[in-house]
């Protein structure tokens, strides 16, 4: 798509990261900011609803072990499968990712707000978002996951190493970064590096009314707000 073709909608900021990355204390920081945020982990829990195709899609492909009771999916249940098994994970991926990614675009095009954060923990893995306009990743070390993730869920150190191993590893997230948050000293500092990506966000979003903005393009305007959009990523915390 050329640089001067009819925006198809908002100014899109992708963010993802690594499990218990820090990804939710930046969504939170950047919406109370004025950002519009649509959460793709939001999006799946409302497709696996009762009553909801998706739903039993995964019942009939994964069996009654994963439903619970009261007809709602068991999500240990199914978690302890798929993280697990990687051909049980791309079955469970190919039933969710292509309706999360049509909902999270018609999600996006009504959104209203100086510009849209996409919140897509599998953004590198599950790819199909080729469309946004930059990508955060928020980086932690696996040390400090595996800490929070073992805080966070009660597991242990173990588990927490399975999990952090099923996504893409640090370098290849890094590899496709626009901008870096580092969280690596505490949630005050991870607020302030989202404070700052929000005022570079907002003036490119300004910057670029009525045209969509590719990620492989920029203009002479843009760069003077912030770095080239093909520039090497923006690390807004300390660098390891």
């Amino acid at each position: 798509m050329s640089a001067t073709a009819p925006r198809l909608g908002p100014y899109v900021v992708g963010l993802t990261g690594g499990i218990a990355s820090g990804k939710s204390t930046v969504s939170a920081t950047l919406a109370e900011l004025g950002a519009a945020v649509v959460d793709t982990d939001l999006i799946s829990r409302e497709l696996v609803r009762p009553g909801q195709p998706a739903l039993q899609e995964i019942r009939t492909s994964f069996g009654e072990q994963v439903i619970a009771s009261d007809g709602s999916l068991d999500r240990h249940a199914l978690r302890a499968i798929v993280f697990a098994d990687a051909q049980e994970r791309a079955r469970l991926e190919a039933i969710l990712h292509p309706r999360i990614r049509a909902e999270a675009r018609t999600q996006v095009e009504r959104a209203r707000g100086p510009y849209v954060l996409l919140v897509v923990p599998l953004l590198v893995e599950s790819g199909g978002y080729g469309w946004v306009d930059r990508v955060l990743v928020v980086d932690a070390s696996l040390r400090v996951q595996a800490q929070l993730l073992m805080a966070r869920d009660g597991i242990e150190a173990e588990a927490a190493r399975a999990m952090i191993a099923t996504q893409a590893d640090r370098q290849t997230r890094l590899t496709n970064a626009d901008d870096v948050i580092r969280n690596s000293a505490g949630l005050a500092e991870l607020r302030i590096q989202a404070q700052a990506v929000h005022r570079r966000y907002h003036a490119l979003a300004m910057a670029c009314p009525g045209s969509h903005r590719p990620r492989t393009a920029h203009d002479e305007t843009t760069a003077a707000l912030s770095s080239a959009i093909n520039a090497p990523p923006t690390w807004v915390g300390v660098r390891e």
